[in-house]
């Protein structure tokens, strides 16, 4: 266990590095950060003194390991639009994030896991027939529809028309220390509905097909055969031994579409004007904010690194293959 946690951590060093090249390599090329901060009257002395001061004439390995020295500390530099420190801004605006984040997982796993086993095990009966192609039918819609387009319908929908759900912002919000949560308050907990749902739906949909066809194949193995020949009843065949065998390949898809939906939030923020972290990042893409953008891609890869890392624990502990593939590989 410890021998596969320690491989895990080191590809998970290496990808953060290899993603903190890529991410600062590539916005040395979104243009120069100093024409959005100074004036058009201002002299180019003067842009230049800036440059120097920022210091965006040093060599690209010199910036990258003044980046990464700093970025191992938690320190990203200073926002150059808003003049603070991007990890104050980013402190100010992760929170939001993640608890759309949450609501919108949350919501993925506990709609999409129970619709997929229902649809899986009422192929047979006329209701089940009606009931999985109507399934079917607006789960395939959720993952054909931009999220963007979503989002946009359910305004008009429930804040335009019906005005029984705010249409942007975050509502009423208490402060717990540095953390600021709105599920504290009627507010907040309003203002998370629409882009909760928006941001659930692609996922939603995925996972219940995803556990639809795993249920499915699962259903046909010969010891679901066997179990049935023992005369076991449904239930324990069905959720004893069919969905516990479904939900191995389903809990490694289901942690990279949680990271997904961590990472394309900036997507529904935008739509709903959320203080997230992905609105800050729309913002300091239309201003060439290189710590800001540089210090949420690097957010963003921790996430679906720790994420995944979880995964792989987690899928080491349900699948008993993989243990004996380690005590093998140890003996030899």
């Amino acid at each position: 266990m410890i021998t596969f946690i320690s491989k895990r951590v080191f590809q998970a060093v290496f990808v953060l590095f290899f993603v903190a090249l890529v991410s600062f390599a590539l916005f040395n090329f979104v243009g120069d950060p100093v024409h959005n901060m100074v004036g058009q009257d201002t002299s180019m002395e003067d842009r230049e003194r800036i440059r120097e001061s920022l210091g965006l004439n040093d060599p690209f390995y010199v910036q990258f390991y003044h980046f990464l020295s700093n970025a191992v500390k938690g320190d990203f530099g200073v926002s150059y639009r808003q003049g603070r420190k991007v990890s104050e801004l980013l402190a100010e605006r992760i929170p939001a994030t993640l608890e759309l984040s949450l609501v919108g997982s949350l919501l993925a796993l506990l709609i999409g896991i129970p619709l997929g086993v229902f649809t899986g095990l009422t192929k047979r009966t006329y209701f089940g027939q009606f009931a999985q192609k109507s399934t079917l039918f607006l789960s395939l819609l959720g993952v054909s529809l931009p999220t963007f387009l979503i989002g946009i319908f359910l305004i008009i929908v429930f804040a335009v028309n019906l005005k029984w759900l705010p249409s942007s912002g975050r509502g009423e919000v208490v402060a717990l220390g540095w953390w600021t949560t709105g599920f504290l308050t009627w507010s907040g907990i309003k203002s998370l509905i629409l882009p909760g749902v928006t941001l659930s739906l692609f996922q939603m949909a995925f996972i219940m097909r995803l556990v639809r066809s795993e249920m499915l194949e699962v259903l046909r193995t010969d010891y679901i055969k066997f179990a049935k020949a023992r005369g076991l009843t449904n239930r324990a065949i069905n959720f004893g031994h069919a969905l516990k065998n479904t939900l191995i390949p389903v809990i490694t898809i289901t942690g990279l579409q949680i990271g997904t939906i961590i990472a394309f939030a900036i997507i529904t923020e935008q739509v709903f004007q959320w203080p997230g972290a992905g609105f800050l990042f729309i913002q300091a893409i239309h201003f060439v904010d290189i710590p800001v953008m540089a210090a949420y891609l690097m957010f963003v890869a921790v996430v679906f690194v720790s994420v995944n890392l979880i995964v792989d624990i987690l899928y080491y502990v349900v699948d008993p293959r993989l243990r004996v593939s380690s005590t093998v590989a140890k003996g030899v």
